[in-house]
């Protein structure tokens, strides 16, 4: 499914090809079928939305869901539809912005929908590949069919490899919290085009116990794989801070000479 090239400009770090001519910086053997087909899990491609109002109606208070400001606008992505979908191409404030989900590491992450295509920035539709690295979603572009790992935004195998996608802030907070600080939101409607039973979580209690539906390449025997942890970079330097830590109480601490708590 991936376009090939010649093997020009595989010196780039990290860049191999294989004998077929595909660029890759993940070993397309380690990508592994979580299941669907390509966009077997569709995306959304025309997001409907209604008032804060409207989806209150169906959104409990207790609910996790993906909100964002971009230029202005405001907008909420409840995850009990991206559970079933993964993506929404979306636009806002007449940007094209991607908005992605995965729901077996729980990692919700924005970013611009657009790559660099034969030196110009093209926007572009993302999919679904069906395929896990990591336990992490595989996305797809529709222009060139390269994979890209959903945390980092980087394409990891096909024509695109090496690319990132800049990432946008957005925000996982708890529904209740978001409408009555935000009340002029714009809300994903349950109107997908898609007959899915929003509000019923397809992974049961997956998040919940200890079991791993696939394996991961690198295993940190610290903490335990699916252990909810908060990231931080600053200027190079990462640290992770585990959510139970962080429940406890303000953390303060020094990371790459700035002070945060």
């Amino acid at each position: 499914p991936f376009a090939t090239l010649p093997t020009v400009g595989a010196a780039q770090e990290g860049i191999k090809v294989t004998k077929d001519g595909v660029k890759y910086l993940v070993d397309p053997k380690k990508i592994r079928s979580g299941g669907p087909s390509m966009d077997g899990i569709p995306s959304i491609d025309k997001p409907e939305y209604v008032k804060v109002a409207e989806a209150d109606k169906w959104i409990k208070d207790n609910e996790l869901v993906m909100a964002i400001k971009y230029k202005g606008v405001k907008k909420v992505y409840p995850l009990q539809i991206l559970v079933w979908h993964e993506i929404v191409n979306d636009k806002i404030a007449g940007d094209p912005v991607l908005i992605t989900y995965c729901p077996l590491c729980g990692s919700g992450i924005a970013f611009e929908r657009k790559i660099l295509l034969n030196g110009v920035k093209t926007e572009v539709e993302f999919g679904t590949s069906g395929k896990l690295y990591n336990s992490n979603l595989v996305m797809y572009d529709r222009k060139t069919k390269s994979y890209w790992s959903q945390i980092g935004g980087k394409a990891i195998v096909g024509k695109l490899t090496g690319q990132v996608l800049p990432g946008i802030s957005i925000d996982t907070v708890v529904w209740r919290d978001w409408k009555k600080q935000h009340p002029d939101s714009l809300v994903l409607s349950q109107k997908t085009g898609f007959n899915r039973q929003y509000g019923r979580d397809p992974y049961g209690s997956y998040y919940e116990d200890s079991f791993l539906f696939f394996p991961v390449e690198k295993e940190d025997n610290r903490i335990h794989p699916k252990t909810v942890i908060f990231g931080i970079e600053v200027n190079g330097t990462y640290k992770a801070y585990k959510e139970a830590d962080v429940k406890k109480g303000t953390i303060k601490e020094k990371v790459n000479g700035v002070n945060l708590k």
